[in-house]
């Protein structure tokens, strides 16, 4: 490549004469053209970079749209079968163990593990298909789970069925039939007292109905009282035997009588407004060994699981004791 010259004007000469510049300038003029090829060809990358897509691009992007729809298939499975433990754990509670006179799981034995969940954090930063395994792979085990406890349930209501005498004498239905209700007026549970105004613990479930609605026992066993009770007014109890015992209070007509044997259905009594009472209703309770049990509990024959869960909000709900 062949030097370039330069030249500068002498006004005093009148005359031309060669310059010759430094090496620093000199330098700076011959790297000047390959500068500005290099940010030249950077920015044309840099524009293709950002606005064409390589065929790797295009591969991944379908990949990653894959793995997303298979995410959300599988969210999907974990939510439905997370819903069907939760339906299980509640007929646990509530239906089984009570018909088996067993103590029902804590939430501390039912749900321990959960504590532990901030130990899956770290696969946040695995890669998506070996995160995508961790995911399938826990399902399956609570696949599995599912089916281990179906497989408990089943055993839990063979032993029911075998033991037939038991099952009769556990009180299962509503003493007074789902038609015959006007509303629940007062779950189990602390409520307020309605004549002294002060909190006391609500050992029964009031069920507001007409004055002369039937009453009925909830299970096998022998009547053990019938008559006036002090607060709670005409009162029948019945003794199911295998240590349960169960009080239908406030009747306007006492039917059953004492040392009578009565069977699950039987008309016991009238609904009143009898004793200390503040309107027409019925106070029912189930106690076993003497403590009393939440009533709700003990509905298992006689409501389907809709009437079943919405008897449960009520009783959640209704804060108005009439006793």
């Amino acid at each position: 490549m062949s030097q370039k010259v330069f030249y500068r004007y002498n006004a005093a000469s009148e005359q031309y004469e060669r310059v010759f510049p430094d090496r620093r300038k000199r330098l700076a003029a011959s790297v000047r053209p390959y500068v500005t090829a290099i940010l030249v060809v950077a920015a044309i990358a840099l524009a293709l970079y950002y606005t064409i897509e390589t065929p790797r691009e295009r591969m991944l992007m379908r990949s990653n749209e894959h793995l997303q729809q298979r995410l959300d298939l599988l969210n999907r499975r974990a939510d439905e079968a997370l819903e069907v433990m939760e339906d299980i754990a509640e007929r646990d509670n509530n239906f089984y163990r009570a018909m088996m006179q067993a103590e029902p799981l804590s939430p501390a034995r039912r749900y321990a593990g959960l504590e532990r969940q901030r130990n899956y954090d770290r696969l946040d930063s695995l890669a998506d298909n070996e995160l995508l395994f961790n995911v399938t792979s826990k399902l399956d085990r609570l696949d599995q789970m599912l089916v281990t406890q179906i497989k408990s349930f089943d055993f839990l209501a063979s032993e029911a069925s075998e033991q037939k005498d038991r099952a009769t004498h556990i009180p299962a239905i509503q003493p007074v039939p789902e038609k015959y209700l006007r509303t629940m007026a007062s779950g189990y549970g602390a409520r307020r007292d309605p004549i002294y105004g002060t909190m006391k613990f609500h050992e029964g479930m009031d069920f507001s109905a007409p004055v002369g609605t039937p009453v009925y026992a909830t299970a096998d066993g022998t009547v053990t009282l019938s008559k006036w009770h002090s607060g709670y007014g005409n009162m029948v109890e019945i003794n199911h035997g295998y240590n349960y015992t169960t009080r239908y209070a406030h009747l306007s007509k006492l039917i059953a009588q004492p040392g009578q044997t009565v069977h699950r259905g039987d008309l016991i009594g009238l609904v009143g407004n009898t004793g200390k009472s503040t309107g027409p209703h019925l106070h029912y309770e189930v106690r076993y060994r003497g403590a009393p049990q939440n009533p709700v509990n003990y509905y298992f024959y006689d409501l389907t699981p809709e009437e079943y869960d919405q008897i449960i909000t009520l009783a959640e709900n209704a804060g108005h004791v009439m006793d």
